[in-house]
This record gives C-alpha cells, structure tokens and sequence, in this order.
C-alpha cells in the first residue's frame, strides 16, 4: 500500500504527464526519465535532456499486459509464455511491433523494448496514468544511471518537470534485456 505523500507525488506526476511534461520517477534499478510515449514533442524533449538520438529508440514501462496490448502482440510469440511469466518484474523484451508504432518510440527498430515493472510506483504511475510510460535511465546518453533523488534533483533540476521523491527497488543491475523472437540476451 503505498501512502499519502507518495499517492499525491503520483497524481502530480500524472497531471505532469498529461501536460506533455518530462517527470523522474524510481525503478527497479535507478531512476528513470518518462513521459507519455503518444506524444512526440515530450519524447523529442526527452531525449534532448538524455542527449540521446532518437535512431535509438526507448524503453516503455506497464503496469500490465493490456498495456503492452496498446503496442504488441505478445500472444502471437512463440515465447509468450515466457514473456508473461517473466512479469512483473526488472525484465525488458524487444517485442516485434508494425510501422504504425511511433518511430519516436522505437528509433530505428522494427522492435519496440518494454516492460511490466514489479516496482509500485511504477506500477502506480502507469495505472493512474492508464497508460505505459517512457522508460529511460535517467541520466546523460553513456553515463552512469543515477541511484538517488538527491542526484537526480542536482543533475536535472532545471530540465524535468518532477521527480518522484521515493526509494528504488531491489535490483542490482539494470534490467535483462531479451529478443522476444530469438530469446537472445542482450543486456
């Protein structure tokens, strides 16, 4: 159950979103960068806080499997029983998505990376927001994700919107990353 502070961090964070704002938010891992994958000025200012180029696509974060619905058919994989069971939790699928999936959202590819997080505020934000979110660490394109509110705060403070005061999740490391055709392990 999450408390008072943190349900109104979320409902901020959501009207946030809403707006076409950029907010950070805790993971598994390290903090992330989001905003709402549909539009694509906030993902263009997304990535020019990242400083990252947009051939290269992004992660998005669920709540669900009818959230991924909006993006992928995970049913017509070979692997979606693996896929599913996998879920929630700190593991991202390069899952194969047509054209009409915004080129802002998955670069270059022909596959788009998403995840079911096991972490409650991600699980929160994504409910409220009845919507996947972007998923990127938060920090500048090739260096170290940051671990801490403080660190966010200090390195983006005058960039993002709002930044989700709460702990991370227990992962050690960043989340496997796996083809979802090949079962491949890329990360």
């Amino acid at each position: 159950m999450l408390n008072h502070s943190i349900d109104h961090q979320i409902d901020t964070a959501v009207r946030v979103l809403r707006a076409g704002g950029v907010i950070a938010y805790p993971t598994e891992y390290c903090f992330g960068l989001g905003c709402d994958p549909r539009n694509q000025a906030a993902i263009e200012r997304l990535l020019k806080i990242k400083q990252r180029q947009k051939e290269q696509g992004v992660i998005l974060v669920a709540a669900n499997l009818q959230q991924v619905a909006d993006y992928a058919d995970i049913d017509s994989l070979d692997r979606a029983i693996e896929i599913k069971q996998s879920w929630p939790g700190p593991n991202t699928w390069l899952l194969p998505v047509d054209s009409s999936v915004s080129q802002w959202v998955r670069g270059r590819h022909t596959t788009l990376a998403m995840r079911v997080s096991d972490h409650p505020i991600c699980q929160r934000l994504c409910e409220v927001f009845g919507h996947a979110v972007v998923s990127t660490s938060a920090n500048r394109h090739g260096h170290d994700a940051l671990r801490s509110y403080t660190d966010v705060v200090n390195q983006f403070k005058q960039e993002v919107d709002f930044v989700i005061d709460a702990d991370l999740g227990g992962a050690l490391a960043a989340s496997a990353i796996r083809d979802a055709v090949s079962g491949q392990q890329l990360r």
